[in-house]
């Protein structure tokens, strides 16, 4: 049995030694303690109980394992690999347990559970304690769902959104126009965010952009710009970033800003919950964190893209634009072909390449993606009147193409820590067709599994290469995409894919 040595009156106790079990449970910081450990008996600990891990001077709200095998010698307390690095933790270290203490704003959660509307101080309670770690999978699923199904108003919706920014670092800006885009999302290799950044950049706005990594897609932004550059950037680092550079591109969870948008997000791709009210603060958190006073949304519609219908998109953009208006940001909303893959590459590494072409003006670079890029581009440059309406596009297309964006894309990569080569796969496989016609759809989830099959994003040189779009006219054998793969194995699961479902890419006749 466990010695105890109860230490302060806090019930607290420090003859359990740490040992790390080994053992990923993403970022949820998890306690293993033995069923007949002295601890747990005389604390009253149940398994799936929230418990304060004290490692030295730092204190971690986890959830607790009870481990009824002979897994644990006794005095000590196994650490998950999140909990181990979240407390700076080492084998050996002496640890101590409580109860957590009670957790006020779970009772506005059970009122919000039950369709009560909330105030602005409960949004910054529930935020508050979210990030602080006292809300544990459970209670973040049940907030999530019980704000899910339009069950924000407009109101609550601009409560939530500053509650994620008050709760969190905000970068201070200088300037009258400090500007940022956003992609809705749901389409593969829509990497518009490096090229946007280095024009409106190269003509002097500030646009100090925070990017997400993937969690479910084959790239995000941040997994794209870490092939070419350093993401990991820290608040004091980006800030010089911009002063130096008028622009950045960095991994939004190094920086702090809006913390409680990194913590949701899991958990609604989990649920696959995506509502219109959680998306809204979700985005525009984000940006006010950053200072943002401008802001223009990228909003694809297709099939197979997040947003999906006519009806939909106006519901959002009218959201957007409302709940920016009531917290000081002019929001513009720009509806875009959200049918297919933008670019070829669907991958970091392959979208990387994508980026680096249209930068560096290749002849042979994705004409869509150069095209996206100028259109939201220029719409920034007019909403922060450095265009006159209208000009915008082609303000944007002079910068490209004189190369004083890929001038400033340089610059900014050299700052954040030296620019770098994409890596390439080891492995590729063509897809070819299976008879003659012209492709008629493309389906966007599709595409985005083959190429995380492949081993997208965490392979950084895998996904896969598209070398059709709607309307190209095909013989039978003609190459439909390759994939890109960093091992056998990776390469055969996503052709395992293509060959037993239903076609990304459909042919019809002509």
């Amino acid at each position: 049995m466990d010695t105890l040595k109860k230490i302060d009156e806090s019930g607290s106790y420090f003859e359990l030694k740490v040992k790390h079990f080994g053992i990923d449970t993403r970022h949820e910081p998890v306690v293993y303690l033995r069923a007949d450990s002295d601890v747990s008996r005389s604390e009253g600990f149940e398994a799936m109980s929230r418990v304060n891990v004290r490692v030295r001077e730092k204190t971690l709200v986890s959830t607790l394992a009870i481990v009824t095998e002979d897994l644990l010698a006794e005095g000590y307390a196994g650490l998950s690999s999140a909990a181990m690095r979240l407390l700076d933790a080492k084998e050996g270290d002496r640890l101590s347990l409580s109860h957590a203490r009670a957790v006020r704003s779970l009772g506005y959660l059970r009122s919000k559970v039950y369709g009560k509307a909330l105030h602005e101080q409960e949004y910054l309670e529930i935020i508050a304690d979210i990030v602080g770690g006292h809300y544990s999978a459970v209670h973040l699923a049940a907030f999530i769902t019980a704000c899910a199904d339009s069950r924000l108003s407009k109101s609550e919706i601009v409560y939530l959104t500053r509650a994620m920014v008050d709760v969190g670092q905000r970068l201070q800006g200088h300037g009258d126009h400090i500007v940022d885009k956003h992609c809705v999302g749901g389409l593969p290799g829509n990497r518009t965010t490096p090229i946007v950044v280095a024009i409106v950049a190269a003509n002097g706005l500030l646009m100090p952009k925070t990017s997400s990594r993937a969690i479910t897609s084959p790239a995000g932004t941040a997994d794209t710009m870490e092939t070419l550059t350093s993401v990991d950037l820290d608040l004091p680092t980006m800030k010089h970033v911009v002063d130096k550079e008028s622009g950045c591109i960095v991994w939004g969870g190094s920086v702090n800003l809006s913390p409680a948008d990194d913590i949701l997000i899991r958990v609604e791709r989990a649920l696959d919950i995506d509502s219109e009210g959680q998306l809204i603060a979700s985005v525009l958190s984000k940006k006010i964190a950053a200072g943002s006073t401008d802001v223009v949304i990228d909003m694809p519609v297709g099939p197979t893209a997040k947003v999906r219908s006519d009806a939909m998109a106006k519901i959002l953009c009218e959201l957007f634009e409302f709940v920016g208006k009531q917290l000081g940001v002019n929001v513009k909303v720009v509806r875009t072909d959200g049918r297919q893959p933008v670019g070829r590459g669907v991958g970091p590494a392959l979208e990387a390449l994508d980026v680096l072409s249209v930068l560096q003006g290749e002849p042979d670079a994705p004409q869509d993606l150069r095209e996206r890029s100028l259109l939201l581009a220029g719409n920034l440059l007019e909403t922060a009147a450095v265009a006159a309406e209208g000009e915008g596009i082609e303000l944007a297309a002079r910068t490209l193409d004189s190369g004083q964006a890929w001038k400033k894309f340089q610059a900014i990569c050299d700052t954040q820590g030296g620019m770098c080569e994409p890596p390439t796969a080891h492995f590729t496989h063509d897809v070819l067709a299976e008879r003659e016609g012209v492709v008629q759809q493309i389906d966007n989830r599709a595409i985005a599994r083959i190429a995380k099959l492949a081993g997208a994003p965490t392979d950084k040189a895998a996904g896969l290469l598209m070398h059709v779009r709607i309307g190209t006219k095909l013989d039978k054998g003609d190459v439909l995409m390759t994939i890109h793969a960093q091992s056998p194995g990776e390469l055969e699961y996503a052709l395992s894919y293509v060959r037993t479902e239903n076609p990304a890419i459909q042919i019809g006749d002509e």
